[in-house]
């Protein structure tokens, strides 16, 4: 049975379990039109606090708006898929080392964009490293039994 797309998605990060979910809403900018926002909204299983990194669009910034898909947000040099869990737990690693208290009453928001160069460069370098590992390094052949 497929997951429905409004349901909050789990991550568990060493005993704390997080709810997750990316979501999309259109602003209001001035009588002319509107822009559309993309955020990860986190909160920690059984707290009311919860943390909104939003994505808002500007010039070099990018978020989908008709022409990019679903979670996707991007400045040119790179794009971030934020349905994706690794993108998230890297999101959500990083509002903790700058701070965010998951287990305030409060809900908090964070400027996506503050974090987006240190995850994407965390992500390129779990993939390269991914990519790495498939290539073939080989295990390492085991030591003769007869030497």
């Amino acid at each position: 049975m497929p997951r429905k797309e409004s349901a909050a998605r789990r991550l568990v990060v060493g005993d704390s379990t997080y709810l997750w979910s990316v979501r999309h809403a259109h602003h209001v900018v001035n009588a002319n039109g509107t822009h559309c926002v993309e955020s990860v909204v986190l909160r920690r299983d059984g707290d009311h606090g919860s943390l909104r990194i939003a994505f808002v669009p500007g010039p070099g910034r990018y978020v989908p708006d008709g022409f990019l898909p679903s979670g996707a947000v991007s400045t040119g040099d790179g794009v971030l898929n934020l349905h994706k869990p690794g993108t998230v737990r890297a999101l959500l690693d990083e509002a903790l080392a700058r701070g965010w208290d998951p287990g305030s009453p409060n809900g908090e928001t964070l400027d996506g964009w503050t974090v987006f160069a240190t995850v994407l460069a965390r992500r390129e370098a779990e993939a390269a490293a991914a990519s790495d590992q498939q290539a073939g390094s080989a295990p390492a052949p085991a030591p003769d039994a007869q030497s």
